[in-house]
């Protein structure tokens, strides 16, 4: 009879999961696949006219769609070509202002031989449309000391997937919250998506009993948490859930994917004596 409620929580749980994997899977396809035709059309630019498709590729024009623009580096690190704010580097080594990650993927480039096609790769960079530093995903093809590519922005979780997670995680609380709480405080289980998490608060101490993305918060006082400028995070939440058995709230906090301070809505939602919360940034 256990293996059996065990098999009819997982289907429930992945009921409740698949729209949300759905229409993320269904939002980077559409991109990736916007990006890859984007890379194609300029590697065949490239293929006809050489060099001089550098000065096209930087221009505002057919090589830019949307937040998608190509990009050129040679071998040696210098940008060469861009349609998006890296044309600011364009004639300088990118190695010396870039990051870990793109530095890792610049290598990763390098070391791909010509004719092995498009290779794509992920990195942080800097969103031309609202400043903010994003998940970037890269296709890009090597033609002999040219490397040519084009990215996109990894979508952000909305507000219907921030929900969709807090169903999983109350459904997973009620099942069998021991375990739940070990799978949220060890990233497994599905309850880390990008720049969704779980934390959970015990109603009767008002400490952390499970955290998705900072151990450290774990067995913290809730009530003492504050935001990045000194605004109280935890109280006015505990105070809300006394009152009531669910709700929303807004505040600053920082982003695990993007390391910057956000703007973030959380929902929560009592569950016996602890409270389960799932919240989104917006751009």
């Amino acid at each position: 009879m256990k293996d059996i409620a065990r098999r009819c929580w997982a289907l429930l749980l992945l009921a409740m999961l698949s729209p949300m994997v759905l229409a993320a899977a269904n939002d980077d396809a559409k991109q990736a696949a916007a990006a890859k035709a984007l890379l194609e059309k300029a590697l065949a630019y490239y293929h006809d006219n050489g060099d001089k498709a550098l000065a096209a590729f930087s221009r505002q024009g057919q090589f830019i769609d949307d937040d998608r623009y190509v990009f050129v580096v040679d071998t040696k690190g210098v940008m060469l070509a861009s349609g998006g704010p890296s044309a600011a580097l364009i004639g300088r080594n990118v190695n010396d202002v870039i990051g870990p990650d793109l530095q890792q993927a610049f290598k990763q480039a390098l070391n791909v031989p010509e004719g092995n096609g498009i290779q794509q790769a992920e990195y942080k960079w800097q969103n031309w449309q609202d400043g903010r530093v994003e998940r970037k995903r890269v296709f890009y093809q090597r033609i002999g000391d040219r490397i040519i590519a084009v990215g996109y922005y990894l979508p952000r979780a909305s507000a219907q997937q921030a929900q969709a997670l807090l169903d999983k995680a109350v459904a997973g609380i009620k099942a069998n919250q021991k375990q739940t709480l070990q799978d949220i405080n060890s990233l497994k289980g599905g309850y880390l998506q990008d720049d969704l998490y779980v934390f959970v608060v015990d109603l009767d101490s008002h400490r952390y009993l499970a955290h998705g993305t900072n151990q450290r918060l774990v067995n913290v006082d809730f009530n003492t948490v504050r935001d990045p400028d000194g605004k109280p995070v935890g109280e006015p939440i505990l105070a809300m859930m006394a009152k009531q058995d669910s709700g929303e709230y807004d505040y600053r906090w920082r982003n695990p994917v993007t390391s910057h301070v956000e703007d973030k809505h959380v929902y929560v939602r009592k569950v016996g004596q602890v409270m389960v919360a799932v919240g989104y940034y917006s751009r």
